[in-house]
């Protein structure tokens, strides 16, 4: 028996035989061609381009009727990238001066590009050599004269195992038979990780070796809850994730009844659960899962994933397509939070020493009012379309505030001058994730119609750890004393003043962390869209008043470890949480 620990990208259990999707390996040719020959290679190249892209569109038709909107915006930005002629006229140029084989050229091409993506110190960002990386291989396969076992052929229930799984292989695979996924590469936010969620595909990714670990036919346990794998697993294991699995599906079961009531404690109190987003494709999710709203749309991966800085009108349909689908929900978009480890392709940052306190977010914006004010005039225009609210991230004072209220009130005079139209009551929010902002959160509740608080970077902040340094993500504790006084504080300001309460961090998304939240008195939780149901579940079982109680006993507590331990002794008492 063999276990292994990845990242889970799709919860739930599944148990069934390996398939195992071997990786392919070309010999890619490299030789000299003569002048009189170069227009016959770049021929060739363009009938691969056209090839490949007669491929995408097949798997389109194909695939149709199962596939949701991010799926078709997936493969419609694989045809977009075969189609860009900055890409096509760098490799044609390239035959031209060198007079090598086009494949040899490509090769290069793809290797330049996707090791700077990989060197960037953001997951989104690195996630996207994927999508080169299937771009250029489906080329290279017309090139060669290669076929690729096809995953729409299976004919019986597997769990896929491979060194990586392209994101058009995912879309185009059989997912009826495909029981779960294990995938050696891969991230949480790759578009085979989207995939993999959107058809409720329990799956593991970062396996690092899966692949050459297990054979065809072993039997395999896929724990997409706790991230593990486990390959050919003992007698006693197999009964044990037997008796799991049975409970899961009749959690599941629970919790999917649960998608079109209310989150609402047992005395009445309603909390509004929203669900965060990084790309538009996701709203499929934030609609299944019953999300009452997006409280956080990223704006800044728009602009992460293009290999040019969007337009206007770039920026505007996709607002739009965002609101339109959410069908009058709120949909709260955060305006660029770009810098620290968020860099983008045609936006130039210098080198910092330390980048996570340096020029970012609405520092950058500031200093920048062309990208800035191009992204509000977006939004603006988009407003027409939904129920549009307006975010600043990392404000850590006043000053700051109305700097940005000054550049959106200017934007909105611009497009009065113009005729034209946007809504004019567009409430507007401040991120609340420095120290300084929650310190002085009773001067900014006056100017603001919204508070979120963003506890990835609050956390961080307060208690001085970078929780990307292994070496001290121990001390990475949301339940610190002095981040639970803060939380607090900044509640109670902004009720004091009227305006509600949002929280967008990872903690919002946590099942521990609920009970004291609501105790703590915050309005709305805004997590992943997957979590929803959970955090449902367990509001729905709870009263206002015993929560309340919670909250008051856990800030008077002096050690992260007690507070911690008595929220999981209270839990577990309580509340069936389901943690297999």
């Amino acid at each position: 028996m063999n276990e292994f620990k990845g990242i889970s990208v799709s919860p739930g259990i599944a148990m069934g035989k390996v398939f195992l999707l071997k990786e392919e390996k070309y010999s890619i040719p490299k030789y000299a061609i003569q002048t009189k020959e170069i227009k016959a290679e770049i021929d060739r190249f363009s009938g691969a381009i056209e090839n490949a892209i007669g491929e995408i569109k097949r798997l389109q038709e194909k695939s149709a009727s199962e596939m949701g909107e991010s799926e078709k915006q997936l493969l419609d930005s694989h045809i977009s990238m075969l189609s860009d002629e900055e890409f096509t006229g760098d490799i044609e140029k390239k035959v031209n001066e060198s007079k090598m084989n086009v494949e040899w050229i490509l090769l290069q091409v793809i290797e330049e590009l996707t090791k700077k993506i990989n060197e960037s110190s953001d997951e989104y960002i690195r996630a996207r050599s994927l999508d080169i990386h299937d771009v250029s291989r489906r080329v290279m396969r017309h090139l060669l004269l290669r076929e690729r076992v096809s995953l729409s052929d299976l004919s019986e229930e597997v769990i896929l195992v491979a060194h990586n799984l392209l994101p058009s292989d995912a879309i185009g695979m059989n997912k009826k038979m495909v029981r779960g996924i294990a995938i050696d590469l891969g991230s949480k936010t790759s578009h085979t990780a989207i995939i993999a969620r959107s058809f409720n595909i329990p799956s593991v990714m970062g396996l690092s070796e899966i692949s050459q670990q297990a054979s065809a036919g072993d039997d395999i346990i896929i724990d997409g809850n706790r991230g593990v794998v486990i390959v050919q697993p003992s007698a006693e294991v197999k009964i044990a994730y037997h008796t799991n699995l049975v409970k899961w599906h009749r959690h599941e079961k629970k919790l999917e009844e649960l998608k079109k009531l209310k989150a609402e404690t047992r005395d009445g109190k309603a909390i509004a659960l929203s669900a965060n987003i990084e790309v538009a494709e996701e709203v499929d999710a934030v609609i299944k899962h019953g999300a009452d709203g997006i409280g956080l749309f990223r704006s800044e991966f728009l602009f992460m994933r293009s290999p040019s800085v969007p337009t206007e009108e770039e920026q505007y349909r996709t607002y739009k397509y965002v609101l339109e689908r959410m069908k009058g929900k709120t949909v709260t978009i955060r305006t660029l939070d770009l810098g620290g480890e968020k860099m983008v392709p045609g936006l130039k940052f210098e080198a910092e020493d330390n980048p996570i306190l340096g020029w970012r977010a609405v520092r950058y914006c500031l200093a920048k009012p062309d990208v800035f004010k191009t992204q509000l005039r977006a939004m603006l225009r988009a407003s027409i379309h939904g129920n549009l609210e307006i975010m600043f991230p990392m404000i850590s004072g006043i000053e700051e505030l109305l700097k940005v209220l000054d550049v959106l009130d200017m934007v909105k005079h611009e497009l009065k001058k113009e005729k034209t139209e946007f809504r004019k009551d567009i409430p507007v929010g401040a991120m609340i994730e420095v120290p300084s902002a929650a310190l002085t959160s009773e001067i900014i509740a006056k100017k603001v119609d919204f508070f979120s608080i963003g506890t990835n970077d609050l956390i961080q902040y307060t208690i001085a750890v970078d929780r990307s340094n292994e070496k001290i993500a121990y001390l990475y504790e949301p339940f610190h004393p002095g981040v639970l006084r803060l939380i607090k504080m900044i509640i109670d300001n902004a009720h004091e003043a009227g305006i509600p309460v949002s929280m967008c961090g990872e903690m919002a998304g946590d099942p521990h962390a609920a009970v004291v939240l609501l105790g703590l008195h915050l309005d709305q939780f805004s997590m992943s869209s997957f979590s929803i149901p959970e955090i449902k579940n367990i509001i729905r079982n709870v009263s206002f008043s015993e929560a309340e109680e919670v909250g008051k006993a856990i800030l008077k507590m002096k050690f992260s470890q007690e507070i911690d331990e008595y929220v999981r002794d209270w839990m577990e008492a309580r509340l069936a949480v389901v943690t297999y």
